[in-house]
C-alpha cells in the first residue's frame, strides 16, 4: 500500500516512519541481460546460464547495480509524493549486498523514512531499505538513500 502525501509539510510529518512493504518482481534473465548490454558488464556469472549454473551460486545472479537501480520502481510503490515540482536521487549512504539475486527469483523493498531535513527550496529524506529475496535468509540488499523533493 502507497503511502501518499500532498506538499513538504506533509512529508515532514512523516520522518521515523515505516513505509511498508512492496510488492515483489521478478528478476528474469532477460532484465539482466538488458542491464548487461546497457552497462557492457557481460561478466558470464550474470549472462551465461550454461556456465554460472556450474559456477558458485547454481544459477546466472543480477548483477548488483542491477538490483539497486530497481530500489526506485520498488520506493514508488511506498511513498507518494505529490504537490511538489521535482524530485531527485541524491546519493547513498551506504549500500551492501548481502546475499545474490539468482535469475528468476522475487524481490520486493521494506522502507523506513528515517529523517527529513530542510535543504535550501525544499526537503532531504533518507529511507533505510531493504531489498528481500523471496524465501531468502539474507537480503539482497541493505541500503541508505538519499532523495531531495523540492517546491
Amino acid at each position: 500500500m502507497t503511502v501518499t502525501v500532498t506538499g513538504l509539510a506533509e512529508l515532514k510529518k512523516l520522518a521515523g516512519s515505516d513505509l511498508g512493504t512492496s510488492d515483489w518482481i521478478e528478476v528474469t534473465q532477460d532484465r539482466i541481460d538488458t542491464f548487461a548490454d546497457a552497462t557492457g558488464d557481460h561478466q558470464w556469472i550474470h549472462v551465461d546460464p550454461e556456465r554460472a549454473a556450474a559456477g558458485p551460486f547454481g544459477a546466472p545472479i543480477a548483477h548488483g547495480y542491477l538490483t539497486l537501480s530497481l530500489f526506485i520502481p520498488l520506493f514508488t510503490e511506498l511513498l507518494d509524493v505529490r504537490g511538489v515540482t521535482t524530485k531527485v536521487n541524491y546519493g547513498l549512504n551506504k549500500v551492501r549486498f548481502p546475499s545474490p539475486v539468482k535469475a528468476g527469483s522475487r524481490i520486493r523493498l521494506t522502507g523506513r523514512l528515517t529523517e527529513v531535513e530542510d535543504v535550501p527550496g525544499g526537503v532531504q529524506i533518507v529511507v533505510d531499505g531493504t531489498i528481500e529475496i523471496e524465501g531468502g535468509a539474507k537480503p539482497a540488499a541493505v541500503l541508505q538513500s538519499l532523495s531531495r523533493f523540492y517546491a
